[in-house]
């Protein structure tokens, strides 16, 4: 095995790592076999859990620090985040595959899954599990794929200028599309122009390599911010969706309760009743529709991966309790999915309704103004009753609506109620944790 300086190359590391059962960058996760990468932060050293992995039955433990080399299992490199990220990528390069990057402000992680749902039904496909989407989740997401696969969809999020062009630096996609450009996560963006620049790193990495963007053309900016990509499929609504003229119109058919898409694909009709809610998911849906088409799912198939997938993990969720109807959609919030959800709320048929809404995080300078957009839509579509929900909201304090400092004080009162026949929206960012209402 050649060395320099002891540190193991990344080719010698993927000799390795093939014979492997997988790699891990938490010690307590470890699998018989596993290789350990340990990682550093601000408050923690993985170094110092090199051992204790190997105790537990990895095969071999990664590390960035000398001292740690305690065995012929403990191999070092010169950083442990660089080695996760080179050796994801050459494993990456082993694939002459689809690798499909997904990102946007709003319902990347829904698009994927449906994405998955319908590619899924054709082809053996590999994509992000949960929101692993970051410079860490890339790579572990990259090494869990299996020789056999056709398709991998990989999710990417980021905060601030410079990760999209990173984690496509590490993935290496042949295609991919921006769900859409909103506001959120502006305290690394700074504005609505950071945010289009941060995105579209995906579209200037497509560019430069000859990839495949798809664009969803009922999405602002995304058209013009797409123009430097050669190859582009464009997709969008319509009432008539006609092959003959544009492959890629989708048509909405209805949304009580559900949405339910029309396509057609060689001049045969299909539609499909998803699991989903809300106008805002059609997007999503029309996604999904427009990438099977694309590589050429039979329609068939693509209703299938459509009606079987539900949404879960706090997204879009729809729980009955009683005569009530709970919308639980408190995984993520920002201003364009909250008054999305808002709306939502509005149009239902239900004449008692009930909104919590907790505090939409990282909006930086433009978080008040943010905040009080959402109370004067809450009062503008008249909601029998209103909780706000965090530090953010006190500062936009109605006269008619409720505060709670956290969820555990909302929690207190939402026990205490007696709804009947009533809808009721809980909706906040994840680190409001408003789901724990229902516990």
């Amino acid at each position: 095995m050649s060395t320099d300086k002891q540190t193991i190359s990344i080719s010698d590391l993927y000799e390795l790592f093939k014979s492997s059962t997988g790699v891990t960058t938490d010690s307590r996760k470890v699998h018989i076999g596993s290789i350990y990468i340990a990682l550093k932060g601000e408050k923690f050293d993985g170094n110092k859990y090199a051992a204790k992995a190997i105790e537990n039955g990895a095969a071999y433990a990664v590390v960035d620090n000398e001292k740690f080399l305690t065995s012929s299992k403990t191999l070092l490199v010169d950083d442990g985040l660089t080695a996760l990220q080179q050796l994801a990528t050459f494993h990456r390069r082993q694939f002459f595959i689809p690798v499909i990057a997904i990102t946007g402000s709003n319902g990347k992680t829904t698009t994927k899954e449906l994405v998955a749902a319908v590619l899924g039904s054709q082809y053996a496909i590999h994509y992000t599990y949960g929101n692993l989407n970051n410079h860490i989740g890339v790579p572990l997401t990259l090494l869990g794929m299996e020789s056999n696969i056709d398709i991998a969809i990989i999710e990417m999020g980021a905060n601030h200028l410079g990760e999209i062009k990173t984690l496509c630096e590490i993935a290496e996609p042949s295609h991919g599309l921006i769900t859409n450009i909103g506001l959120a996560h502006l305290e690394g963006f700074g504005d609505l122009e950071g945010v289009k620049k941060g995105k579209s790193e995906l579209y200037d990495w497509l560019a430069r390599n000859k990839g495949v963007a798809f664009v969803n053309k009922e999405e602002n900016y995304l058209e013009v911010l797409s123009s430097k990509v050669m190859h582009k499929v464009f997709y969008m609504k319509t009432d008539a969706p006609d092959p003959r003229v544009a492959p890629h119109e989708i048509s909405l058919l209805d949304t009580n309760p559900f949405l339910k898409v029309g396509y057609l694909i060689q001049e045969e009709k299909f539609e499909a009743k998803s699991q989903l809610i809300g106008k805002y998911n059609f997007n999503n849906i029309m996604t999904a529709v427009s990438l099977g088409k694309y590589f050429k799912v039979p329609g068939e198939k693509i209703k299938k991966g459509i009606e079987n997938y539900a949404p879960s993990n706090n997204r879009s969720q729809i729980i009955n309790v009683g005569t009530n109807k709970i919308i639980l959609d408190a995984y993520n919030a920002n201003p364009t999915s909250m008054k999305n959800a808002i709306e939502y709320l509005s149009e239902e048929a239900s004449n008692n309704k009930v909104a919590i809404v907790g505090d939409m995080l990282e909006l930086g300078p433009v978080s008040e103004k943010a905040h009080q957009d959402i109370v004067n839509q809450l009062k503008q579509f008249g909601i029998n009753k209103v909780a706000l929900v965090g530090s953010e909201f006190k500062l936009t304090a109605h006269p008619d609506f409720l505060h709670f400092k956290n969820f555990q004080d909302c929690k207190s009162w939402f026990d205490q109620q007696q709804f009947d026949n009533t809808t009721i929206l809980i909706k906040g960012s994840r680190g409001i944790q408003l789901e724990k209402i229902l516990t």
